[in-house]
């Protein structure tokens, strides 16, 4: 037989050999808002566990589908043109309220972990349950939500270091606000559930209202709002209490800062939980229990290269389990015990979860899709002077509350969520006073834009050359 023959007979060979047995592995199917590093680290843990627990090899398969509200829909409409399981296994992360969601509708399978491995998880924080009383979803870590500011770019603008949530809407802080859209993103929708549910429906839209005048630009996900700020492109933005301390582990504590608004935030659950009809049932359990393990939790806490520890990427979350916490010291560079807080903010959960795609299109119509009319209308309101009541035109909301929450009940109706959509969008064209762009540009916008993108190459230049290693 030809050399090239034989050659092209053994690439066949071992290529038919490794399908094979990639068909031999076991799988897990997941779909998670989760960031690289998580993926890689549990995906790399989870493999080698259950090797040593099973002698056999599992594929896992992440689905990319988008942030949380993203995947909720997603979810949401497979089943209902599959309503016996959608192919997919795992949901993991994206905060409690959309478990909440999933379960209220049936959509999750209940798993309850062995006694020992349970006894040791808390069951709530703050108020919160940490897992749920019929097991169909357990806190797999415990997120906090702040405000991640550049201290470079404050000295350079003399501009105030946050304490509140309100003290995003100063009018000295016009365009170095970073957002991202709640629709897409599961952490930024909590985080403008936070503000509403801190302040009050009236006062929260106020704040929010001023914010979103503030804000430069919406961006997708919540993760490019905190590499915004720390290379100077904003000054300030909400963010995850871990996003914000890989930026500060980067960058520096002397160049980027974080503040959790004192009693004006919640420590919430980020879930997991099996999705009904799971085609890979017996492995899904596998993988929910090792993240809720002693080995899966400590993943989240210890540093790179500690036994049991991640390999590449630091995570820096809490842990749903307390005893961990003295366990890992000296090991870890999550200093801080969020069990021991006192958070001042008893966030309504159940709440939350019902309203949650009606609030995601009233921010959308409000702030985001008339963000240029709103920039323009609270600037006016600035060159004017602000009063409590063009404050109040600004801030108006077209729903009250209790309307909001109501109309939870009927928002699957797509009909009568496109007519109050179209409703709302009239409102605030209204409320905005028909305000357009202005033609041209000032020569103060010109001088802040040429200014604000100067600071923005210099900021990464510089912390491009003062980063930590």
């Amino acid at each position: 037989m030809p050399t090239r023959a034989i050659l092209a007979f053994s690439v066949l060979s071992f290529l038919s050999f490794t399908t094979v047995a990639r068909a031999e592995n076991d799988r897990l199917v997941l779909v998670s808002p989760h960031w690289e590093g998580i993926r890689y680290e549990y995906e790399r843990a989870f493999q080698r566990h259950y090797r040593a627990q099973t002698g056999r090899d599992v594929d896992v398969e992440w689905l990319s589908i988008g942030g949380t509200s993203d995947i909720l829909r997603y979810v949401r409409s497979e089943y209902g043109r599959r309503p016996e399981g959608i192919g997919i296994d795992v949901f993991f992360g994206g905060g409690m309220d959309p478990y909440l969601q999933l379960a209220g509708l049936n959509l999750l399978r209940p798993y309850k972990l062995p006694d020992d491995a349970l006894s040791r998880v808390a069951r709530e924080i703050g108020g919160l349950p940490i897992y749920d009383p019929e097991y169909r979803w357990y806190g797999a870590a415990l997120s906090g939500f702040g405000i991640l500011y550049n201290r470079v770019v404050l000295r350079l603008l003399h501009l105030p270091e946050p304490k509140a949530w309100a003290d995003l809407g100063d009018p000295r802080l016009f365009s170095w606000v970073g957002s991202g859209d709640p629709r897409g993103s599961g952490a930024v929708h909590m985080a403008y559930e936070i503000v509403l549910q801190a302040y009050g429906w009236e006062k929260g839209w106020e704040a929010l209202t001023r914010m979103g005048g503030n804000v430069r630009n919406f961006v997708a996900g919540s993760g490019q709002t905190p590499k915004d700020v720390t290379v100077g492109e904003v000054a300030y933005g909400m963010s995850l209490d871990f996003y914000a301390a890989i930026q500060i582990a980067e960058a520096g504590a002397d160049k980027i800062g974080y503040v959790s608004p004192k009693g004006q935030t919640a420590i919430n659950p980020d879930a997991i939980g099996i999705l009904k009809g799971a085609p890979h049932l017996s492995v899904a359990e596998a993988f929910v229990k090792f993240v809720m393990s002693e080995a899966g939790q400590k993943l989240l806490m210890l540093r790179v290269g500690a036994p049991g520890g991640p390999t590449r990427y630091e995570l820096r979350r809490f842990c749903v389990i307390p005893d961990l916490y003295a366990q890992v010291a000296g090991l870890s560079d999550v200093a801080d015990n969020p069990f021991l807080w006192e958070t001042g903010l008893r966030y309504d959960s159940a709440k939350g979860a019902k309203r949650w795609n009606v609030l995601n299109d009233l921010i959308g119509v409000m702030l985001i899709d008339s963000h240029a009319q709103l920039s323009v209308a609270w600037k006016r309101l600035l060159r004017e002077g602000v009063t409590p009541e063009g404050l109040g035109r600004l801030a108006a909301m077209p729903v009250s509350e209790a309307e909001a929450l109501a109309l939870a009940d009927r928002w699957k109706d797509a009909e009568f969520r496109g007519r109050t959509l179209s409703a709302w969008t009239a409102f605030a064209r209204e409320k905005y006073g028909g305000a357009q762009e202005d033609r041209g540009t000032s020569w103060a916008d010109a001088l802040t834009l040429t200014f604000s993108a100067a600071l923005t190459a210099g900021m990464v230049v510089y912390m491009w050359k003062n980063r930590r290693t």
